[in-house]
């Protein structure tokens, strides 16, 4: 499978990464064991994950994603075969966003003793606290680095003016720089990354890994009225989709997946493939079926008219 280079790192992920934010959260431990193994068997190799994961649900404190495939990666021997991905700066019980060294230290033991591995492939920082000075922020992941607990840093919901900061930080001071940034960025969410942060991370070589790739599963034309709010989980938050932006996107992923016989998530996740912004989208499953628009996706090409078609649906 084609391998994507991210960013200015030695690390190279197939064209979609997989989220782990499912892992303890809409997947048992049992579940996540069988679902992370037939990853692997169809060739992605990165999994994208935070400390964080799924400290939403009720009972859950955090990091029951990354103690998943901490176990996961003990059991099966496969750590040679996966880039690790996760992030650090959400509330994990301190009641506030926090990017300081203090925290950054004290997390990152907290998340490789989850993951049992001794090095975390990319740590990226999760959310801003707006007041930790980018240099902080950069020198304990210095620290990390020198010390072999971290390979490369990245960002995730920077402001373009923090981003800006952080790599002008690391320019200046000879400190490390973010390789990769992950923005939510899909074809109902396009014009905060499109005017936002794209142009930097062209500019200076970032890697972009997108978030929220499928809308949540907007995209995957599973939620169409109020009526199918209760399939999953995650229904209850189709509302603000739900509009006619949104149903003229699925019109036009219906029209081009039924050319090409295939799914309208194959088609959402196709067209950040080929997109120049994006190196890898990053979309979840839950059952061996859902992981049918991972490979269409990868073997899917959009003509010129098909992208076309997606970007007027999706204008905004």
């Amino acid at each position: 499978m084609e391998k994507r280079r991210l960013g200015n790192t030695e690390l190279y992920t197939t064209p979609i990464v997989f989220g782990g934010n499912v892992f303890g959260w809409t997947l048992d431990e049992k579940e996540s064991f069988k679902m992370l193994d037939e990853l692997v068997e169809k060739g992605l190799n990165t999994l994208d994950t935070a400390d964080v994961y799924s400290r939403w649900v009720e009972g859950n404190e955090g990091g029951e994603s990354e103690r998943i495939i901490g176990k996961w990666l003990k059991k099966s021997g496969k750590r040679a075969q996966v880039n690790i991905i996760t992030k650090v700066g959400s509330d994990m019980g301190q009641g506030k966003k926090d990017i300081s060294k203090s925290h950054i230290t004290k997390a990152v033991e907290a998340s490789l003793q989850r993951l049992q591995v001794e090095t975390i492939d990319l740590y990226l920082t999760h959310w801003d606290d707006d007041h930790t000075p980018v240099e902080e922020t950069l020198e304990a992941y210095q620290e990390l680095i020198q010390a072999g607990k971290i390979n490369y840093i990245g960002a995730s919901n920077l402001s373009p003016e923090r981003l800006s900061v952080s790599l002008e930080a690391s320019n200046k001071e000879g400190l490390p720089r973010y390789e990769v940034f992950q923005p939510e960025y899909s074809l109902y969410a396009r014009q905060e990354f499109e005017e936002g942060v794209a142009e930097i991370c062209q500019e200076n070589g970032l890697g972009v890994i997108s978030y929220f790739s499928l809308a949540s599963g907007f995209l995957t034309g599973k939620y169409r009225s109020q009526a199918d709010f209760d399939k999953s989980t995650r229904g209850g938050g189709m509302d603000k989709y739900l509009n006619p932006r949104g149903l003229r996107i699925l019109e036009g992923l219906d029209e081009v997946a039924a050319a090409h016989g295939t799914s309208a998530a194959a088609v959402a996740l196709a067209w950040l493939i080929d997109s120049p912004l994006v190196t890898a989208p990053i979309a979840s499953a839950t059952k061996s079926s859902h992981l049918e628009a991972f490979r269409d996706a990868l073997a899917l090409k959009l003509s010129s008219d098909e992208t076309e078609k997606l970007q007027k649906a999706s204008a905004y």
